[in-house]
């Protein structure tokens, strides 16, 4: 069996402008990360462009909301939707190709033609609310792959565990009042973007983890031994997915905890032996945050790495 590791190029051309700090180069730096031998077995695979677009976005947003982005995607130069997030003209199928990456992987997952699967794709999502864009998100992938997986396959259990730096508060809204979702997320608190508070628990399956700053990766262990891995256990999914956001890495120029990419690929054994126990190992994950270069590279490597040691031991 398989891990499938999605990409395109177009992901590479959504233009954030000069400082940005979500560019490019973070793709540039996943590919060059698993292009080494230790690799070599990853099936790689273009990511989609789907024909029914507008259906996967309208799981998730608004009509009105999808309209206010495709149409403002200018031409060329930039358009600024908060002060934080950006299009470009290569912005449009970015977005669409980064949603159909994750339905797509959903897709072969579930029809058990992969174990599992990694999106390396831009722009991310977890901050996309139903309304509208924000936070370097313009819609929200994980989000529409969980609405997807519940209405094209007829799932009742799908949880989605978020362990970005910032808390997914598009996520977390799009499903606040849905019990057939469990959205469990740790987050540097306080810290952008002001969600996600431990009372916030939705209909009982909205599970945060607030962390300190400055928290380890012993520390961050012990956290999750004790609260996100057994509710995410006990909801018992039949398919997991990931926002995998790695700047909650000790390098990270955005935030404040100091993980290790052994902490990543800790998180990530766990996730996968929960996976084993309950839905056949299906899981799906795909990339939010992580600024820092080198340190994404290592991290998404070692994220990687664990999800294949895991379609190797089925």
């Amino acid at each position: 069996m398989t891990t499938l590791y999605y990409s395109h190029a177009d992901c590479l051309n959504h233009d954030t402008g000069p400082a940005h700090p979500e560019t490019a180069a973070r793709l540039r730096a996943i590919d060059s990360a698993l292009s080494s031998a230790d690799f070599a077995k990853l099936v790689r695979v273009a990511a989609p462009l789907p024909n029914d677009i507008e259906d996967k976005l309208a799981l998730i947003h608004s009509k009105a909301m999808i309209a206010k982005v495709v149409e403002a995607v200018p031409a060329e130069g930039l358009v600024k939707f908060d002060a934080d997030t950006v299009g470009s003209a290569g912005s449009r199928s970015a977005a669409f190709r980064a949603v159909g990456a994750v339905c797509d992987a959903i897709d072969k997952v579930l029809s058990g033609a992969a174990d599992n699967a990694f999106c390396a794709i831009r722009p991310p999502g977890h901050h996309a609310m139903p309304d509208y864009p924000m936070g370097f998100c313009l819609f929200n992938n994980i989000a529409i792959g969980a609405e997807y997986a519940r209405t094209h396959y007829g799932l009742t259990r799908v949880a989605i565990v978020d362990f970005d730096v910032h808390h997914g508060n598009g996520t977390q809204a799009a499903f606040y009042a849905q019990p057939q979702v469990l959205y469990a997320s740790s987050h540097q608190w306080p810290h952008y973007p002001g969600s996600g508070l431990a009372r916030e628990t939705g209909v009982g399956n909205i599970i945060n983890l607030p962390l300190a700053a400055g928290t380890d990766g012993a520390t961050f262990r012990t956290q999750y031994r004790e609260t996100l891995l057994p509710a995410v256990a006990a909801f018992q999914p039949e398919l997991l997915l990931i926002s995998a956001g790695f700047d909650a890495h000790r390098d990270d120029p955005l935030a404040g905890l100091n993980l290790l990419e052994a902490d990543f690929r800790w998180l990530t054994d766990q996730l996968c032996e929960i996976a084993h126990a309950c839905c056949r190992g299906r899981i799906v994950s795909s990339l939010e945050g992580g600024y820092d270069p080198r340190a994404l590279g290592a991290s998404v490597a070692a994220h990687v790495a664990a999800l294949m040691a895991s379609g190797d031991a089925q």
